[in-house]
C-alpha cells in the first residue's frame, strides 16, 4: 500500500449496507489460531482494528460501546463486587469496569490473546487498567470458563463478543446462558452486546428467548450510537433473574471518574425504548 490515502470498505450482507474508512497505511497484521487481526491508520478515526475483515473498533468512537457495555449495568446493580467479562480482548470494557471503586475482582476471559497484544500495542489507552491488582486476564474459552465458574459467585457478567459467528457463535444460546444464570447471584445481571436494533431485531428477540429458557425473566435492551458498526446504531441487552432496571441515579450523577458519553441523563434516556423496538420485544 502506498502512502496515498485509500479506502477500506466493509460490506455487511445482513443489513445490505457498508461502512468505509479512509486509511493511510496498514500498521500491523497477525494470524492467530482463531482469526486474522489487522490494524490500519486512518486519516480521521485514529487506528482501526479489523478481525477477519470486520471492523472491531476505532480510536475515535470506541468509548461509546465500552461505556454503555459497562456503566449502565454497574449502576443498576446495588453493589457489584465480582465482575466477569467474556471476550473484551481489547480491554476497553475492563478499563471502564475498574473505574468503579466498589469492584473487587474483574476477570476478563478472551479466547484470543493476540487481540489483547494488538490492543496493548496500538490502543494502549484502552489497556490502562490491565495492571490493576483487581484485574485478571485469562486467555481461554469463555464458554468453558463460565461452565466451570462456581455457582452464585458473580454479580455481573458482561459478554463483550464479536458477532455470533466463528469463535463467538456459542455465546448466543441457551447452554451458555444456563452457565451464566447458575454463576450469577440472585441479584446479578447479565449484559451482552446485541447488535443493531434497527436491522437485527430478530437476533435480539432470539437472544432474549434463549435467555428466558435459561431462567432469566426480566430484560432491557439499551440502544446507543456506534458509528463503526453496521447502521451506526447498536445495543446491549441486560437480563436478570428477578427485579427491574431502575439505576442508582444519584451515584451515577456523583461518579468520581470521567466518561466521554455515559452520564445519568444518557442512562435515563436509554431506558426509554423506541416504539418500534418496544413493539417487537413485547414491552
Amino acid at each position: 500500500m502506498t502512502n496515498e490515502a485509500q479506502w477500506h470498505y466493509e460490506n455487511f450482507e445482513p443489513t445490505g449496507s457498508s461502512i468505509g474508512y479512509r486509511i493511510t497505511r496498514k500498521l500491523d497484521e497477525v494470524q492467530s489460531p482463531f482469526q486474522k487481526i489487522e490494524i490500519f491508520e486512518t486519516t480521521d478515526w485514529g487506528n482501526l482494528m479489523l478481525i477477519d475483515g470486520a471492523v472491531m473498533l476505532t480510536t475515535r468512537d470506541n468509548f461509546l460501546y465500552h461505556e454503555m457495555m459497562s456503566h449502565p449495568a454497574l449502576f443498576t446493580h446495588a453493589a457489584p463486587k465480582n465482575v466477569v467479562i467474556i471476550g473484551g480482548g481489547d480491554c476497553g470494557t475492563l478499563r471502564e469496569v475498574l473505574k468503579h471503586p466498589g469492584v473487587e475482582e474483574a476477570v476478563q476471559c478472551d479466547i484470543d490473546e493476540q487481540v489483547t497484544r494488538m490492543a496493548e500495542k496500538w490502543f494502549p489507552e484502552l489497556c490502562d487498567s490491565n495492571g490493576d491488582q483487581r484485574a485478571q486476564l485469562l486467555f481461554d474459552d469463555g464458554i468453558a470458563y463460565m461452565a466451570n465458574r462456581p455457582a452464585g459467585s458473580v454479580d455481573l457478567i458482561i459478554v463483550d463478543s464479536t458477532d455470533p459467528v466463528g469463535p463467538a457463535e456459542g455465546l448466543f444460546n441457551k447452554a451458555f446462558y444456563d452457565s451464566c444464570f447458575r454463576a450469577l447471584r440472585e441479584d446479578g445481571i447479565l449484559v451482552q452486546q446485541s447488535e443493531s436494533p434497527l436491522m437485527l431485531l430478530k437476533l435480539i428477540q432470539e437472544m432474549r428467548t434463549e435467555m428466558g429458557k435459561a431462567g432469566f425473566n426480566t430484560f432491557k435492551t439499551l440502544p446507543f450510537p456506534q458509528p463503526c458498526y453496521p447502521t451506526g446504531w447498536w445495543s446491549c441487552t441486560l437480563a436478570r433473574k428477578a427485579g427491574g432496571f431502575d439505576f442508582r441515579q444519584d451515584d451515577a450523577q456523583a461518579k468520581a471518574f470521567a466518561t466521554k458519553y455515559y452520564n445519568a441523563g444518557i442512562h435515563h434516556g436509554a431506558l426509554s425504548t423506541p416504539a418500534f423496538v418496544a413493539q417487537a420485544l413485547g414491552e
